[in-house]
This record gives structure tokens, sequence and C-alpha cells, in this order.
């Protein structure tokens, strides 16, 4: 006997298909609605993005199924009590006008819904490629590497461009990976601050050399660095240099900074930041071996044949292309040369210097301590300058905490001089991690310490060097003897680490 209309229509009315159909509806509708005003108004949100392309959408997809779900239960109940009236399979007559109407209206449905959910499906993929997906979402974990690459020279090159480049076997390396970045935001796992070099990350020469020519000689490039000292006039310094850049093995003159690019260079590194570099090797153009260790601290035999030997790319100088954090003279420099904080305020470098690199518990209570104490100073100290200097003292407050915002995280313990940065040698060991004068081969050679190697001084201007005197090679702005040559920059300009708030002498 075939099944009535109350038998079909009956089967849909229970707790579990109704709750289906509920979920369907409201999921379908609120991504329908939100889709339609983004389009609109072209605002996104990523916390709005993960609704519409991953709740909503799963929401939809557990409607759908709870609602057979539902009457199949029904229908297996009704069946066990009258076997004789239900048979075993629901009858398909497409000539009965009940069974036409429902089977068209499943077809309808599941078009609908197809679309609906492809809909979200592409433009959940494009989300998740999105700088809002990788910098926003996780807000708190990732303000600091959002905030500086916004800032950086990278600020219009997409996170996925870097992290992840084309191709699908990358693209699902990173989303298995990013499901662990997930659940430790979920969970509370994730490391504070977040620990760097990121392992298992693709070779920096497949994503680099897409937009950067490595066989290209560059001779050289001349920049300005300009200072200002601590003072009270904020005493400009100047130094005129031209970086040695140089090329790769393949440019006839290769000399230069990028030289090492085109060879074979392999180092073995101490810790996970790679600072402490006891072991080189290079590979000449004949195919021999040339091994450096460091004199004062060798690794043996036995820990050079296990150790891990990284083959030297753009990120072991360029570890931080993107993801860069100033520390607080440069900032202060850059923003006298720029013009957005007036240089003839007294002491204004050394004052808001020191605000800055005092540990603050939160970034609210940063931005408060550092108005309050340059007004206070100059109120206190310089009343006149106080009160003719109104408008640019507020101007460079703002600055200030702008810079405090770029560089500063308190909640992710992130400080300007958390992340060492391996491109010069100012702040950190850089270059002096191999080119220390400490590294030497078995027949004598050593890596050379010359600073003309990598960059030459053309002119300098400060306090020290007379007018018109033509400079040579770098001459420090005070007399430290020979503890310029016997020391690295970095020992007295340290960039610190993770537990030192401020760090370095910032000058």
């Amino acid at each position: 006997m075939p099944e009535n209309r109350n038998n079909i229509m009956g089967y849909f009315f229970n707790m579990i298909s109704l709750i289906g159909m509920i979920l369907a509806v409201v999921a379908a509708g609120l991504i329908i609605v939100l889709l339609s005003v983004e389009l609109i108004t072209g605002v996104e949100s990523p916390y709005l993005g993960i609704m519409v392309y991953f709740i909503f959408p799963a929401m939809l997809i557990l409607g759908l199924l709870l609602v057979p779900i539902g009457a199949y239960r029904v229908r297996k109940q009704r069946r066990l009590a009258r076997p004789d009236v239900i048979p075993p399979y629901p009858d398909m007559d497409l000539n009965d006008r009940l069974k036409r109407r429902l089977f068209v209206f499943f077809i309808f449905g599941t078009v609908i819904f197809v679309l609906i959910i492809s809909i979200a499906a592409v433009k959940g993929y494009h989300f998740t490629e999105s700088d809002e997906f990788c910098g926003k979402l996780c807000h708190v974990v990732m303000a600091p590497e959002h905030t500086a690459w916004s800032k950086s020279p990278h600020a219009r090159v997409r996170c996925v461009e870097c992290h992840i480049g084309p191709g699908a076997k990358w693209y699902v390396k990173a989303k298995i990976s990013g499901l662990k970045q997930i659940y430790a935001v979920l969970a509370h796992t994730y490391a504070i601050p977040i620990e760097t070099p990121v392992v298992n990350l693709r070779p920096a020469r497949d994503i680099c050399e897409r937009c950067h020519w490595p066989e290209k000689f560059y001779s050289g490039r001349q920049r300005v660095y300009y200072h200002y000292a601590p003072d009270e006039k904020n005493t400009p310094r100047e130094i005129n240099m031209l970086i040695n850049i140089g090329g790769t093995p393949k440019s006839p003159t290769a000399t230069g900074i990028h030289w090492h690019i085109g060879s074979e260079v392999y180092y073995i590194a101490r810790d996970n930041k790679r600072l402490d570099i006891p072991y080189v090797a290079v590979k000449d153009k004949n195919g021999k071996i040339i091994e450096y260790n460091d004199e004062d601290s060798p690794l043996s035999k036995e820990e050079i044949a296990k150790g891990e030997k990284r083959l030297m790319d753009c990120i072991d100088c360029h570890n931080r292309p993107t993801h860069i954090y100033r520390s607080p003279g440069q900032e202060m420099d850059e923003n006298f040369v720029s013009g957005h904080i007036d240089p003839t305020l007294p002491f204004i470098k050394k004052i808001a210097v020191e605000l800055l690199t005092r540990p603050y518990k939160t970034a609210e209570e940063g931005r408060s301590a550092i108005a309050g104490g340059i007004e206070e100073f100059y109120a206190k100290n310089h009343p006149t300058a106080a009160s003719d200097k109104a408008a640019a003292i507020r101007q460079a407050i703002e600055m200030v905490q702008d810079i405090y915002d770029r560089n500063f995280f308190p909640k992710m313990k992130v400080y300007w001089n958390t992340y060492p940065d391996h491109i010069g040698h100012f702040y950190t060991p850089g270059c002096f991690r191999c080119h220390g004068g400490k590294h030497k081969s078995e027949d004598g050679k050593v890596i050379s310490k010359d600073c003309d190697l990598c960059h030459t001084v053309l002119g300098q201007k400060q306090e020290n060097i007379r007018q018109g005197a033509k400079v040579n090679s770098f001459v420090h702005p005070t007399d430290i003897g020979d503890s310029m040559i016997a020391l690295n920059c970095s020992e007295c300009h340290s960039a610190g680490g993770e537990d030192v708030p401020g760090g370095g002498k910032g000058k």
C-alpha cells in the first residue's frame, strides 16, 4: 500500500528535522544578507568573515543533514509498527503529484543551497588568503606582526605571497599548520612572544626571487644616515656611505654583500635565533669546501658532523624584511628628518627615548606615561618652551605615542628589541656573527672583519669632525679608543632580549 500524504509529511514533523530546518533557513538567510551588505558597503571584517564563510555554512550543512536524519528515524519507527503499510524504501513514483512536487522542491532547494555553499566556499578561500584573516583575526596574538608589516616596505605585498607562495603543495602545508595555530589561539597555548625563526618555512629563494632579481649586478648604493644626539640641541650627525651591494658570482666582478647569495655558504648555529654561529663552510669555484671555526669557542668534529648545516639564503641576513621593529632612537631620528617632530625642542630625543624604554604593563599605560612625562618635563625644566612651543610639544607627544604603538606590545611581550635583525650590526651582532674576525680555517685564513668589505664611508658630519675634513673611515661620536675595533657595535647598542622591555641606549 503506497504511503499517503499525511505519512510522508509527518516524517518531517519531529524535533530533529525541525531543528535542522530552522538552522538551515536561518544560516542561509544570514549568509545572503551579510554577503549582500558586504558587497553593497565594501566593508570587510575578519570576525564577520569567519561567521559568513565558516560558521554559517557549517550551520547550514548541519541543518540540511539533520532534516533527513530526523525523517529517517521517524519513518523507521513507523515501519517497525506497520511493515505491511510502509515499504522498506521510499517509493519514488513521479506520476504521483505529491511526490513529484516534493522531488522538484528537493532539486530546487539543493541547487539553491549548493549555490550558497559554493559562493561561501570560494569567498572563504579568498578570505583565508587575505591580510585581514592573517593579521586581524587573532588580534592580540598577531597585532605586533600585523602592525609591523603594515608600516614596512612590503606593506602592499600580501601575507600569503611570502608565507605560502604559489602552488597547491605549500598551500595545503600552510593550512594544516594553520589548524594547529588556530587550536593554539583557542586553547591559549601559543608562545608569548611568538617564536622565531618560523620552522618549516618555504625556502626564501622560492619567494624572494619572484620579485627580486639576484643575477642583476649592483656595484653599490649610496645612502645617507641621519642621527641626532640625545642632548639639549638634538645635535645632528650625518654619515654618507656607499653600500657595496655587489652581485652573484655569475657577475664578472663578483664582490660585495650579495656575493653570499650566489655562493654556497653553509653554517651551523648553536641557538634557535641563529645569533651564535661558530662554524662556517664555503664551497669555492673548484668545488673545494673551506671550513672556518670560531677560535674562542670552536665546535668539535663530532658536533660539526651532527650539527644542522644550513645553506645561507636571503633570510639569513634579511630575517626581518617585513615585520620590522625600530629602536626608539632610530624612530626619533626619522621623525626629525621628516619634520614630524621639531628638533628645536630641547632634549626631546633624550626624554622621548627614556619614556619609550620604560616598562609598562599595558599599551594604555605607556601612552599615558609618554604624554604625562613629556608635558611634565617641559613644564618643570623648560617653561618658556612649554609656552612658546605648545603646539610642537603636542605634536611630538602624538608622534612618540605612535612610535610606542608601532614598536611596543606589552600583551605579547614584544618590544622593539625582541626579535634581532641580522641586517647590519648596530643593535645586534648581524654581520659580525660570521665576520667577527674570529672564524679561522685550518690553513690560517680568517673571515675578515674589514668594514670596507660591505661599505665605504664617503663623508661624515658631527661635532668631533672638523668641517670640510675628509673622512675615510667611520669616526665614533665619542673617543672610545680601541674599543671600536675590539668590540662589536651591538655590545654597547645592544638590542637585548625578550626580558628587556626597552634595552639598549637607543642612540
